[in-house]
């Protein structure tokens, strides 16, 4: 009987094992190194001869979104170029353009999706959604404001309102107060938090929140109740 080997084996039962214990355990046996050949970059030398504006794909994935659209936006083509490359441009900057108006400017292309917040990471599904232009889709989104700075919030709302505007229905679980004054119906749910809540204490437009004396949701959008901003600060401990 011939032995494939120690390191044949492994590798083998790495890429066709299904058990996540198994994968952990093999994982034990194996390290990560940067490939001297490629340096890290995962391609052949013929694949990175090719450039663009003196940029390879590698180093066009090292960009920021906010970056990439820049670089594709001032690319300039030849007549037989542009032939070629018109749909695939076309398709790559209405891609960027999307994820430009959930938010992401700041995102690296070659950004893993494991480092992703679950903000981030609905925003990307949400993008490729828009680009997809389907409709009569439900879609459920649960609290998609989140890592998200406050001056990008009325474009993740114009999005939304996009997706809905196309023919589909947005669920969102949201605490955005632009959101949920921005929503068609909303359901309140309480009357507090976790085990206090589980009732519907209101439903409607944003006028229903807003008359409903019970919700707690509409004493903070009527200014009643309001989250003090804090006379001091904690110190950030450093280690």
């Amino acid at each position: 009987m011939h032995f494939e080997g120690m390191i044949n084996n492994l590798l083998r039962l790495l890429i066709e094992t299904q058990n996540e214990f198994m994968r952990r355990e093999i994982n034990k046996y194996t390290t990560r190194s940067v490939c001297p050949n490629c340096k890290g970059k995962q391609l052949r030398p013929q694949s990175l001869s090719i450039k663009i504006k003196g940029m390879s794909i590698v180093d066009v994935t090292g960009l920021s979104i906010k970056k990439a659209k820049t670089f594709f936006a001032n690319i300039k083509l030849t007549g037989a170029e542009e032939k070629v490359a018109h749909q695939i441009l076309k398709e790559i900057k209405e891609r960027l353009m999307f994820m430009s108006n959930v938010g992401l400017d700041y995102l690296a292309l070659n950004r893993k999706s494991v480092t992703l917040s679950g903000g981030e990471a609905q925003r990307i599904r949400l993008a490729t959604q828009i680009g997809a232009s389907l409709v009569g889709v439900l879609y459920i989104l649960d609290e998609p404001s989140i890592g998200l700075h406050q001056k990008d919030n009325k474009k993740l709302l114009d999005t939304l309102m996009r997706l809905r505007d196309l023919g589909n229905t947005l669920v969102v679980v949201e605490h955005d107060e632009a959101t949920i004054r921005n929503a068609d119906f909303i359901i309140d749910l309480g009357p507090g938090a976790g085990k206090h809540g589980g009732e519907i204490v209101c439903k409607g437009g944003i006028k229903d929140i807003l008359r409903c004396k019970g919700s707690l949701t509409g004493k903070y959008l009527r200014g009643e109740l309001k989250i003090p901003i804090p006379t001091s600060r904690r110190k950030r401990v450093k280690g």
